[in-house]
């Protein structure tokens, strides 16, 4: 695989999208810019200018007109994809760490930082389209319909499940909570990782059944979206920031490394920066590919599964679109399962 390197950013990338289509890639960075790309060739499209701070977070709407992205100054900003030119600025007490759009598009999700007195929140606004896709210029609503205070521990990042049914949410304390999405109302908290051991990841299968957390403990699991079951642990030897799961093929990518204040005079051998690829089943390690000279911040997996990108703490984004042999390669009772 010989990866596409997108160099449009000049610090540490924070997390990286492929839109619905897998057409287009958006990435944002501490360095305040929004770049979208070509996932094809590599090619950088343009940029969306306008937060005052890092840019913790990015989605895009499932119809790729609308791009949500939330900062260190404190706001969640929505752009038209198009145009690039910002709608609507939500401001916010305290930094944004993550928005997500619902799966029907019609939602927006973020996640708010607990600070200077202020708890974490969770709020939950509706977003308008307009008739004609040019005819962005919707009037945003101005207040959430929804916030969800987060008392006991912080949530660190949060998705929607299944038809936007419930919203999920990881927290600093390891845990995992489940949110009625209508109400706001905590219906489940599972203690999946180990305590003190925040949650730096969390994205869903492509159905949103099931879900995959990377935490500090160095594992990731698979749950289910519907009562928080632990399906699935993948143990790593290095701090884990984040997780995907593949679609077409039954495995999970996960990317981590300690940080480079961590790490000292080891090699880059000890500070572990490769996507490690795990078996979904059998939870064996399976492969790795190296390349990135720091810790791996975000990976995404291309909605048709045949590319994944990722993006690391050297501020480059690498995109691999996968070989014949990723998809040829069968364990023993997969092959036998295919005789039959």
């Amino acid at each position: 695989m010989r990866p596409i390197l997108l160099s449009g950013h000049e610090r540490s990338l924070n997390q990286i999208k492929f839109n619905r289509d897998g057409d287009l890639l958006f990435s944002v960075a501490k360095d305040k810019i929004v770049c979208a790309w070509w996932s094809a060739n590599g090619e950088r499209l343009g940029t969306y200018n306008g937060h005052q701070g890092a840019i913790w977070t990015v989605d895009v709407s499932p119809n790729t007109v609308l791009l949500a992205t939330g900062s260190a100054d404190n706001t969640v900003r929505l752009w038209n994809v198009k145009t690039g030119e910002c709608l609507k600025v939500w401001d916010f007490p305290t930094a944004v760490k993550r928005v997500e759009f619902a799966p029907d598009g019609s939602k927006l999700l973020a996640v708010t930082e607990k600070r200077m007195g202020f708890l974490g929140t969770i709020v939950v606004f509706d977003i308008k389209y307009g008739e004609e896709p040019r005819e962005q210029m919707v009037d945003q609503v101005e207040e959430p319909n929804l916030r969800i205070t987060c008392t006991e521990s912080k949530a660190t990042v949060a998705g929607w499940s299944y038809l936007g049914k419930y919203i999920i949410a990881g927290h600093e304390d390891g845990s995992i909570s489940q949110y009625d999405a209508k109400t706001g109302d905590q219906l489940e908290n599972v203690q999946a990782h180990e305590f003190d051991h925040q949650i730096n990841d969390l994205n869903f299968s492509a159905d949103r059944t099931y879900f995959i957390t990377a935490s500090k403990d160095k594992s990731a699991k698979l749950m289910s979206s519907r009562n928080l079951a632990i399906m699935k642990t993948y143990v790593a030897d290095t701090p884990l920031n984040t997780a995907v799961i593949t679609p077409k093929k039954d495995y999970v990518i996960l990317g981590g490394g300690q940080a480079a204040m961590d790490v000292t005079t080891t090699s880059a051998r000890q500070g572990k920066f490769e996507a490690r690829f795990y078996h979904k089943i059998f939870e064996d390690e399976i492969g790795r590919v190296r390349g990135h000279f720091g810790p791996l911040n975000t990976i995404h997996i291309h909605p048709n599964g045949t590319a994944y990108a990722s993006g690391g703490e050297d501020g480059y984004v690498r995109v691999h679109h996968f070989d014949k042999s990723y998809f040829d390669f069968l364990y023993e009772v997969e092959r036998e399962q295919l005789k039959k």
